[in-house]
């Protein structure tokens, strides 16, 4: 943290003289060796050092894959199907790929909830909390370009909806519509963009990543409880060998889960019409992303009416964006002075609410929106024709044969038909809307105000007598504030 003075003692002549030039081994030791961290951090904590390895396979298995790919709309297809039967563990390099990019996003979402819950966004944190929520929108970024690059069915349809609702912003919409797809469709070019770009994003992220790092490095780690470091001697312990031996566990921990998908399930996580080749004259009968960006989507699709003169598409565009935006925000807009939600039962509720509206927007996502969620009703087999007199008449059936014969019996000048009447349901968009206003009033609306109103219960102390202070030191720390 700001202010730890080195300890970093250079034993050889060489180290020494490296020292006095480029300091590289002593920020090194400074930074991930003697670095005083809280003594209370718990497992949450450990998703940071996950994630760096979550970054540091995708880089690598991805520069590998690269030297195999063709990004060209006629051997794009074919040149993953040669990764995975003809490159020597081409079909390991590609499924630790793709499975990884579901574990990163698996890893950063755990991150993410972490600080929230334990208020790691507050200050002197908030450029720590932004530098993280950049990453995370590079990161978003990154899987849409790579989702394109099999060129498979929901890559090319995909990219496609993807691109049009850039098209809807005003204005710019079109020539950023059009500079992506590097013509008026998606074809070669906008392969080999993507391509580009998908390469790129990933080093644009580690160089966010060291920023991020640094950023934590300036104030130190937050901690469970909330409370600052007040001793460094009491309420810390250096982080090696303490931290290096509990990251070094759950890492390993969750690249034997990341392991099993990858052996046992690899396509499980995926899409089954990606396996098959991009066909623009053949349109999935359901279009859907990587399940990591379904709650977006499942914003994205809610909105359905229009607004004065911004139409359902556009204002659905805005909403999904201002979804990640609004996280920027955060730090500005929790009004409370106590960090932890150990100590703000209220907010608590509330959070593990917003928890649950995160994986039912996902749910709804992954659904077709005019699916029921609760039948009022059952459908009806409506038969319209016209009768003798001229007029439209209709008449309802339970069965398809009843149906079909009444149509039969009605003479060939009726016009008669059959159609399907869909009987009263709360479905999915409409949850998906009610699931969007609270996903929103959760940030603008309920931290603000539970800041401002709610009574937290009393923080300890101190960290290292949260930790060493027994039952009593617990007690006080639940007992309700005056």
């Amino acid at each position: 943290m700001s202010g730890h003075e080195s300890t970093y003692k250079p034993a050889s002549g060489f180290t020494r003289w490296l020292d006095d030039r480029l300091p590289i081994v002593r920020l090194a030791h400074d930074s991930f060796v003697d670095f005083p961290t809280p003594k209370n951090l718990n497992y949450w904590y450990t998703f940071g050092g996950i994630l760096a390895v979550c970054l540091a396979i995708q880089i690598i298995t991805g520069v590998v894959l690269a030297m195999h790919y063709t990004p060209t709309v006629d051997e794009g297809f074919a040149s993953v199907e040669r990764i995975m039967r003809d490159v020597p563990y081409g079909w390991l390099l590609r499924y630790v790929h793709a499975n990884g990019a579901s574990f990163f996003f698996l890893a950063v979402y755990i991150h993410m909830f972490r600080g929230l819950y334990y208020g790691s966004y507050k200050a002197p944190r908030e450029v720590l909390w932004l530098l993280g929520c950049i990453i995370f929108f590079l990161m978003i970024a990154t899987a849409f370009l790579g989702y394109m690059l099999p060129w498979g069915q929901m890559s090319y349809h995909g990219a496609n909806v993807i691109t049009g609702l850039i098209g809807a912003l005003p204005i710019i919409g079109e020539p950023i519509q059009t500079w992506l797809m590097g013509g008026p469709s998606i074809g070669n070019a906008t392969l080999q963009r993507f391509f580009s770009l998908h390469y790129l994003l990933p080093f644009m992220i580690a160089g966010v990543v060291i920023l991020h790092i640094w950023a934590l490095h300036v104030p130190g780690n937050n901690n469970p409880t909330g409370v600052e470091v007040k001793e460094v001697k009491k309420d810390t312990v250096p982080f090696h060998p303490y931290y290096t031996v509990k990251d070094g566990f759950a890492i390993v921990v969750f690249l034997i889960v990341f392991a099993i998908f990858v052996f046992y399930m690899p396509t499980v996580l995926g899409h089954a019409d990606n396996y098959i080749e991009a066909n623009p004259l053949v349109t999935p009968a359901h279009i859907v992303p990587e399940w990591y960006l379904l709650p977006f989507y499942a914003i994205l699709r809610a909105i359905t009416f229009d607004i004065g003169p911004i139409d359902a598409k556009l204002l659905g565009v805005i909403a999904m964006f201002a979804s990640i935006a609004v996280l920027f925000m955060v730090p500005w807009l929790d009004t409370s002075k106590v960090k932890s939600m150990r100590y703000r039962p209220v907010a608590k509720q509330f959070f593990f609410g917003f928890v649950a509206c995160s994986l039912l927007l996902g749910w709804c996502g992954a659904v077709n929106p005019d699916d029921p969620v609760i039948p009022l009703g059952e459908d009806k087999l409506l038969v319209s024709y016209t009768d003798a007199n001229g007029f439209v008449a209709t008449a309802e059936f339970d069965a398809y044969e009843e149906a079909v014969a009444e149509v039969e019996s009605l003479p060939a000048d009726s016009g008669a038909s059959i159609s399907v009447q869909k009987a009263p349901a709360f479905r999915f968009v409409h949850l998906a809307q009610i699931l969007t206003v609270y996903y929103f009033a959760y940030f603008l609306v309920i931290l603000p105000l539970l800041g401002l109103r709610e009574k937290p219960k009393n923080e300890p102390e101190s960290i290292h007598k949260s930790v060493l202070g027994g039952h009593k030191s617990s007690d006080a720390a639940l007992a309700p504030a005056e």
